[in-house]
């Protein structure tokens, strides 16, 4: 038939630009014409076969069809409206390729537009050793610019000798201050961007030849943005706005759109974000707010964010931006959902939980051999199986007195595993025997006993 070779990809409209481009990328290696249907709904996982069988028309050159993976009901529901034969495709777009019989092609992931500033807050307060190290350890983990934070009541006359100090080891340079003199001697030593002005020190962007970043002189009412802006643009002086965010309970949606306020009126000015505010100041971790507050910024077009690594809890922020900004920017720039690309950001649970289940583990049993303790974690329980049984239970003291050992390495051994297991239970995450459970870009791995034992000196 004529269509035979023209083979019709079914999706939704958020996937629909991510696979076009990909059986672009494709199309030369396939012994078919590859053709994109776009039907009139967001998420492609939603469709049903029923749907998308009343929904669908095709013309004569299509000679089959591939659905999306998550397409629930039963296919011949639209190979009987349509006359062609359908299939569906994988769950995960990015395994496309391996279906088609071709080989994955590289994604350009990785790409970002954000910049981040991280914070040393109180720098008067620390010996340059501290300041250096800290410094390191932003630039490590993707930070773009180094902030010097410096304590009311300055002047901080140190504070030039420690911008040259960081300028020397590489790094870029901001200074976080309201004080003339202190801006003044960190901009003369290397600072490239000063945080920030207002009506009250706006005089000091005149001839500072520096970036700096202008706030508002009341947060509530954007209160003399725009007469600033108006001085700044006089001058000849780089600038970016930040319109401050709350915390919440002290206007933090309104503050959200005072960001879309500024993005309306100065469409192609510079925005920067202080996130410090909410992840310094929410009793939560701060990886998800950090990666919803970069969202909105990638889609609002503010290209900078201050963050810091104050409090416990957001201990690892700059890191986490980092990773925020490549997917945000995947998500946004590629029509993709930000969902199965990052799994560094699953911090706490797994992407995905993945269990042997009651039969598999029942034929394991069966089939062990010796007296090695398999361990696995699944269904609530930690299950202990050798060849003298199958021991299971939600108490790992318990399950230890069943188990009848007697070698303090091996007592050692288990009780570590179990230990592991009891975490994977608690958190619904993943158990394997000799590995790391997952934490992320936070995973320490680990040798397995075997690995141990190999390295032991011969006696």
């Amino acid at each position: 038939m004529p269509g035979s070779r023209t083979r019709g990809f079914v999706t939704g409209k958020l996937a629909a630009p991510a696979l076009r481009r990909l059986l672009d990328n494709l199309e030369p290696e396939l012994d078919f014409k590859p053709v994109v249907i776009e039907l009139n709904i967001d998420v492609a996982a939603l469709m049903t076969t029923d749907w998308v069988a009343r929904k669908l028309e095709i013309g004569p050159e299509i000679g089959s069809l591939v659905l999306p993976g998550h397409c629930t009901g039963e296919l011949d529901v639209i190979e009987k409206a349509t006359g062609v034969k359908t299939e569906r495709g994988p769950k995960d777009l990015r395994k496309l390729p391996v279906h088609l019989g071709s080989k994955p092609v590289e994604e350009d992931y990785g790409t970002h537009d954000i910049e981040i500033i991280a914070e040393i807050n109180h720098v008067p307060q620390l010996d340059p050793k501290a300041i250096l190290a800290q410094a390191k350890s932003y630039g490590a983990d993707g930070a773009d610019i180094i902030d010097l934070g410096c304590d009311r009541g300055g002047p901080f006359e140190a504070i030039g000798k420690i911008t040259g100090m960081l300028r020397d080891e590489g790094f870029r340079v901001s200074v976080d201050s309201f004080n003339s003199r202190e801006i003044e001697l960190a901009v003369s030593s290397g600072a490239e961007l000063v945080l920030s002005v207002n009506s009250e020190n706006i005089d000091v962007a005149r001839s500072l030849g520096c970036e700096v970043v202008l706030v508002p002189d009341e947060n509530a009412t954007l209160g003399g943005i725009d007469e600033n802006v108006n001085k700044l643009e006089s001058w000849g002086a780089a600038y970016r706005i930040d319109p401050v965010i709350e915390p919440i309970g002290f206007g933090f949606a309104q503050s959200l759109g005072r960001y879309l306020e500024i993005r309306k009126r100065y469409p192609d000015t510079e925005i920067m974000m202080g996130i410090g505010n909410l992840t310094e100041l929410t009793d939560a971790d701060s990886a998800p707010i950090n990666l919803l507050l970069l969202g909105f910024c990638q889609e609002t077009g503010i290209r900078s964010v201050l963050t810091t690594e104050v409090i416990h809890w957001a201990s690892s922020s700059v890191r986490e931006c980092d990773l925020a900004r490549k997917l945000v920017h995947y998500a946004c720039t590629g029509g993709h959902l930000p969902k199965h690309r990052e799994a560094k950001l699953h911090l706490l649970r797994d992407p995905n939980l993945l269990e042997h289940g009651t039969k598999a583990l029942e034929e394991i049993a069966a089939g062990i051999r010796d007296r090695n303790f398999r361990l696995f974690a699944e269904n609530g329980e930690i299950h202990a199986i050798s060849s003298a049984g199958h021991i299971q239970g939600k108490d790992p003291f318990e399950i230890f007195k069943q188990l009848s050992v007697d070698d303090p390495s091996h007592a050692f051994y288990l009780g570590y595993e179990m230990a592991k297991a009891v975490t994977a239970l608690t958190l619904k995450k993943n158990y394997v025997q000799d590995e790391a459970l997952n934490w992320g870009f936070l995973t320490r791995p680990e040798k397995s006993h075997l690995d141990r034992r190999e390295e032991l000196p011969e006696k």
